[in-house]
């Protein structure tokens, strides 16, 4: 090959050779990886193995952690490419999502590394909350991976509730809520109602708000009743010892006769 850029062409009448080193400097380098303007938009993925897209996180591999990916959407689809020995591979597919509704693939972490995570208090306030028990751990955890925002804030007005509610039912009360995913203000405190009351022992009323009469020990149900007063009626009556003016009508005659005897 070398013979033949050597000597003269009998086209052009000049040497190939002589020729490449005058068009080189008119030609662009070509860069060292492959054009990446069709892979979308670069991104560089957090130690949470995740990256942000519109304010939604998705997960990658956690061999990528602090190194720069690309991104595109392809219909419904979020695609995430990476360079791996000069060459451009696909290293996620998720589905798109929405703030706060975080896409996360467990095969994008070592084995039985999302269980392991657990919170640890970095902060006095943080501490305190995580004092509650391990349904403020689990709230947390939840918290975070769904992207929750006011978490602070959330965690304070967690801890004033258990001076009052108690610590075990405020506890119980961020574990359910962590576990239907309820971290919305008032979600809480909705839940720590539904937790009272269902921990609260039923009443009855006693007999004093009772309509049917109670009974004592030794008493019947129906109490005896007063026998009758007796009524002092002769069952005869003589005809002497009969008012002659029984069962008459008393006129004016008769009245005066009678006021008169």
């Amino acid at each position: 090959m070398a013979e033949v850029n050597g000597r003269v062409h009998r086209e052009p009448r000049r040497v190939p050779a002589e020729m490449l080193a005058e068009e080189r400097q008119q030609l662009h380098p070509v860069p060292q990886h492959a054009l990446t303007a069709t892979f979308g938009q670069s991104r560089l993925v957090g130690k949470d193995a995740t990256i942000q897209v519109d304010a939604a996180r998705y997960s990658v591999s956690h061999a990528l952690i602090e190194q720069s990916v690309w991104v595109r959407f392809h219909g419904d689809d979020l695609i995430v490419t990476a360079m791996s020995k000069g060459l451009p591979v696909e290293v996620a597919r998720h589905t798109r999502s929405t703030p706060g509704n975080p896409r996360i693939d467990d095969a994008h972490y070592p084995e039985g590394a999302r269980g392991k995570r657990v919170p640890t208090p970095t902060t006095p306030a943080k501490a305190q909350f995580l004092a509650l028990g391990p349904g403020a751990a689990l709230w947390l955890q939840e918290a975070g991976e769904s992207g929750v925002r006011r978490v602070s804030a959330k965690m304070t007005d967690a801890v004033g509730p258990a001076k009052l509610h108690g610590i075990d039912a405020v506890d119980r009360a961020l574990g359910t809520a962590a576990t239907v995913e309820r971290f919305a203000d008032g979600d809480l405190m909705a839940i720590l109602a539904q937790v009272e009351h269902d921990d609260a022992e039923p009443t009855r009323p006693g007999e004093q708000h009772s309509l049917q009469p109670g009974t004592r020990p030794g008493q019947d149900s129906d109490p005896p009743t007063d026998p009758p007063l007796p009524v002092d009626r002769p069952d005869t009556v003589s005809s002497s010892s009969r008012n002659p003016h029984d069962g008459l009508p008393l006129g004016p005659a008769s009245t005066s006769k009678v006021n008169g005897a």
